[in-house]
């Protein structure tokens, strides 16, 4: 593929380069490496470098989006340098890289939308109705998804619901992850009800993170909050998740007003024995479930009360895509983190998708825009056009969340219905 005409520009942090000098040899750096279609790859470099824009070609019938491939002088490197400079710094796949330069590599693959507790927060007290089993992903669905969006640059998956533990294949999905090449991390949220009795298989299977829910430390409050009960099955989840070796252990509590906000500071002193990671969560508007901004307590004000008794709590660094701002007790085993998507929203960092269990592809979680990869596949779609599909879906993706006003007025699923 070559350019023709003269003008042919690209725009590099404000800039326009004539890039109509290059030679050919550096001009497949854009060329496609299997298909028809332009196979679009992002490199490493800084977001602000990898500003989207078009290369126009003129005497073309269409602009071909380029390659966010950094400086104007990246690009004039000839091919064999430039490969060499790709094995050292991997390039990201464009499919899975929004227009705001956020690269996904976390994905979220709901199981099932099957639970055996009823959290108030998560659905209504009468339950959902629930998708016919033919029209949930199956499991070769999953693993074929799975294998796409790994083969793409997703490092980490983690299995929701629902609760993915009543799903009887779940230790055959992941052992088949665990041979992913490129997967590293393969986590699991359950509500533990399960988790003691599959955990040493869970383990076996190549199981690496555990998430936990648990949003009281009162038997009693437990049934209330959750309709069923359950409560010593859940500690002993817990107490066999560390006892098995996994550290940190996260604990996810979402704190309601008038509810359990009382229970912050018997939640940190957890971690001061044991190495948990408590992350409170900020209660989010969600269908069925009632929301109402007077139930959310802020994550401001969940942390000057555990300042109050722990005056010298303090902060731990935050990576680049961590959603939870996290904090220690010096001398504590364990952590606290706090997940703010209400008061203080992450979106800029943002690196997960989320699948639901009857194969919708949701690119935020409080969007209620989403693309059906279910249908694609059993309409016998290829590989390449399934992943036109996901790119197409991933670059519609908003630069941030409508805002938690906005979000309790907008239509979207149950959480149950979304896997988290």
């Amino acid at each position: 593929m070559a350019f023709h005409g003269s003008k042919c520009c690209r725009r590099i942090l404000g800039r326009h380069y004539d890039v109509k000098a290059l030679s050919t040899q550096h001009v497949k750096l854009f060329a496609p490496s299997s298909t028809p279609k332009l196979r679009r790859w992002y490199s490493s470099a800084t977001q602000e470098e990898n500003e989207l824009e078009f290369v126009s070609l003129a005497n073309s019938s269409a602009a071909v989006p380029a390659a966010k491939i950094g400086t104007i002088q990246e690009l004039a490197v000839p091919v064999g340098q430039r490969q060499r400079l790709n094995e050292e710094v991997l390039p990201f796949s464009a499919f899975l890289t929004d227009n705001f330069g956020r690269r996904h590599s976390y994905l979220r693959i709901s199981l099932t939308e099957k639970c055996n507790l009823r959290c108030q927060y998560c659905m209504p007290e009468e339950g959902v109705k629930l998708t016919p089993r033919s029209q949930l992903l199956s499991t070769s669905e999953v693993l074929t998804v799975a294998q796409l969006f790994v083969r793409e640059g997703v490092e980490k998956i983690r299995l929701t619901g629902g609760e993915p533990l009543i799903r009887p294949d779940v230790l055959d999905i992941i052992t088949e992850l665990r041979k992913l090449e490129g997967l590293k991390t393969i986590a699991v949220t359950t509500n533990g009800m399960n988790l003691a009795r599959l955990l040493p298989k869970l383990k076996e299977a190549g199981l690496d993170l555990l998430n936990i829910s648990l949003d009281t430390l009162v038997p009693a409050k437990f049934e209330f909050i959750v309709r069923r009960k359950g409560f010593h099955k859940v500690m002993e989840g817990i107490d066999k998740a560390i006892e098995m070796g996994y550290n940190p252990v996260k604990v996810n509590c979402v704190v309601m007003r008038g509810l359990n906000e009382d229970e912050l500071l018997d939640f940190v002193a957890l971690t001061e024995k044991k190495p948990l990671e408590v992350r409170f969560i900020e209660y989010m508007p969600f269908d069925g479930n009632k929301w109402n901004f007077k139930k959310m307590v802020s994550y401001q004000e969940m942390l000057d009360r555990i300042r109050q008794q722990w005056p010298s709590l303090e902060q731990l660094p935050l990576g680049k895509t961590d959603t939870a701002k996290t904090f220690k007790v010096p001398g504590f085993q364990g952590q606290v983190g706090f997940i703010t998507s209400m008061s203080d929203q992450f979106c800029g960092s943002c690196n997960r998708l989320r699948i639901t269990a009857d194969g919708n592809l949701k690119v935020c979680l409080f969007g209620n825009t989403e693309v059906s990869l279910r249908d694609v596949l059993r309409s016998g779609a290829s590989d390449q056009e399934l992943l036109d599909i996901i790119g197409a879906a991933v670059g519609r993706k908003k630069k941030q969340h409508a805002g938690m006003f906005s979000i309790s007025q907008m239509k979207n699923r149950p959480m149950i219905l979304i896997g988290g």
